[in-house]
């Protein structure tokens, strides 16, 4: 048996793993939480700033812009570097690009806290996503050598399992953080986790590396997906920010991606050891895999960046409460994920997927329904709806990309896998706050005749319409009374909520389309096993 399990994990391109002298060393589960330590913090990051960034705004005497950009910084670097960072890792070892990540995404973390300008805040933000981007696919990378193949499910199903609640308890955290120490705190938090994680990578972490892992970098495909990957997300990010769709400049960065992401493929055909080898999407699973990672970022991401703005604005609530009343989101992910991944061992992937897009379509569609005096009860329902269907797709998808992609590629695969996820949100993001205030323009000046009242309204009060609350600063402007404050209220709601409703539609149609996709997915078989199946 003992000689067959052998046999079994060197087909894989795998040898069997040794324990070190204390018996920790490559141990799975151990390597699990070791990772899943740095993971937390990383995914943590995503979510808990925004919470951070009106304190800072207001600290450091910002500008709106220059607020956009702590988390706009954060997601391009993170963005541009990842599928390389994967290759830093294929090459040198995942075990040590995770410590580099680890120590230098700590220290940038320290760096903010300690910063007395916005500059170097955004600057600072940058580095976080480089180390970041070198933490996150070395992370995956471990788990696919470590974990054997009938247990990679439930390893991944655990790593979706701390993302998700790391990412949904991100506003919680950030709320008791800035409410009760500083902003600065937010930052801080991650020395001490960073350390801790640093200590059990040392110990626990074992590297490894296929015998056939890449010896040399791909210098010119490097710098045209990065130059791609760089046009794209800030022409969506800039897009919706302040260019809007219409605007030529955003058109010139999306077409000058879509060329230098032609050039990149031409290039990969050509060179001796190309980034990404072009051969890998042959496999339809691995490509679904990657397309359904788009269009799942593309609704949650989306769609989720407008739950913050309806409870806080629409409902009134504190960050604290908002990120409370996104516990159902965040319960169900992490009872789900371990479970999702034990169903994709026994049935495969497809069915988990398809079923987890529709309940997060099903969702989508729900929260159209969502009105000011929506109660707590309905609230919960539709966002435990959300996370139940998120867990498979992101446990899932990631499977399907790893799983299929050889093992001396398990670090680009990760960064596909997180690139694909980056870039879904950033587009959603981008494409759903569009569609936003689209419907706010065409419903605004309508909704404000018929609620009768006698005055133009400000230019700024359409703008708050996006947001779904009345400036302060016009609330207590000369000639406002509780009554005429009260009618605007009702009329920014109402704008809000009828673009809100839009852009779940279009959330929800997307989901529809990633089911669809889930199709075509199927269980992980890598090149490496089929390789030495063929010569057993």
């Amino acid at each position: 048996m003992t000689s067959q399990t052998t046999i079994d994990k060197q087909s894989q391109g795998q040898e069997p793993p040794a324990p070190g002298p204390s018996g920790l060393r490559g141990h799975p589960w151990l390597t699990l939480f070791a990772v899943a330590v740095g993971v937390m913090m990383v995914a943590l990051d995503g979510t808990i700033v925004a919470i951070a960034n009106p304190a800072i705004q207001a600290d450091l005497g910002a500008g709106l812009s220059d607020v956009q950009w702590i988390t706009n910084g954060y997601l391009l670097a993170l963005a541009v570097a990842l599928i390389t960072a994967g290759k830093l890792g294929d090459r040198f070892g995942h075990r040590q690009t995770f410590l580099i990540g680890i120590t230098g995404f700590a220290a940038a973390s320290a760096a903010i806290g300690f910063s007395s300008s916005i500059g170097l805040v955004v600057g600072f933000r940058v580095l976080q996503g480089l180390f970041g981007a070198l933490l996150m696919p070395a992370a995956l990378g471990l788990l696919r050598a470590t974990f054997p193949a009938e247990k990679l499910n439930m390893a991944i199903g655990i790593w979706g399992m701390v993302i998700g609640a790391s990412t949904a308890g991100g506003p919680i955290l950030g709320g008791v953080l800035v409410e009760r120490v500083s902003w600065q705190s937010v930052f801080f938090i991650n020395v001490p986790v960073g350390v801790l994680a640093l200590v059990m990578g040392l110990v626990i972490l074992k590297d490894h590396r296929a015998a056939n892992a890449p010896r040399s970098f791909d210098i010119p495909g490097i710098l045209l997906l990065s130059a791609a990957m760089a046009s794209l997300v800030w022409g969506l990010i800039k897009a919706g920010e302040s260019w809007g769709w219409g605007s030529a400049s955003t058109w010139l960065c999306v077409l000058g991606s879509l060329a230098l992401f032609v050039l990149f493929a031409v290039w990969e055909t050509k060179t001796k050891e190309p980034l990404i080898p072009l051969a890998m999407f042959r496999s339809v699973p691995l490509s679904a895999g990657v397309v359904l990672m788009v269009l799942m970022a593309f609704a949650f991401m989306g769609g989720l960046f407008f739950v913050s703005f309806y409870l806080q604005g629409v409902k009134g609530m504190s960050p604290i409460d908002s990120g409370l009343h996104l516990l159902p989101l965040t319960a169900m992910m992490i009872v789900s994920s371990p479970l999702a991944g034990a169903m994709i061992t026994k049935f495969g992937p497809r069915v988990p997927l398809v079923g987890g897009m529709v309940c997060t379509a099903t969702a989508m569609f729900g929260m159209i329904t969502l009105t000011p005096a929506t109660g707590t009860l309905a609230l919960s329902l539709w966002f435990a709806l959300l996370g139940l269907g998120l867990a498979p797709v992101m446990v899932g998808a990631t499977e399907v990309i790893v799983g299929n992609a050889p093992l001396e590629l398990s670090g680009v695969a990760g960064g596909l896998q997180q690139s694909a996820m980056q870039v879904g949100g950033a587009l959603g993001t981008a494409v759903l706050s569009s569609v936003m205030a689209s419907k706010v323009s065409a419903d605004f000046a309508q909704n404000w005749k018929s609620a009768g009242i006698p005055v133009p309204p400000d230019p700024r009060l359409e703008e708050a319409a996006e947001f779904g609350r009345v400036p302060e600063e016009l609330a207590k402007a000369p000639g406002m009374t509780p009554e005429l404050t009260a009618k605007i209220g009702d009329v920014i709601q109402d704008t809000f909520m009828s673009g809100m409703a839009m852009a779940f539609t279009v959330a929800g149609v997307v989901a529809v389309v990633a089911a669809v996709v889930a199709v075509l997915t199927k269980r992980g078989a890598n090149a490496d096993a089929a390789a030495g199946a063929a010569h057993i």
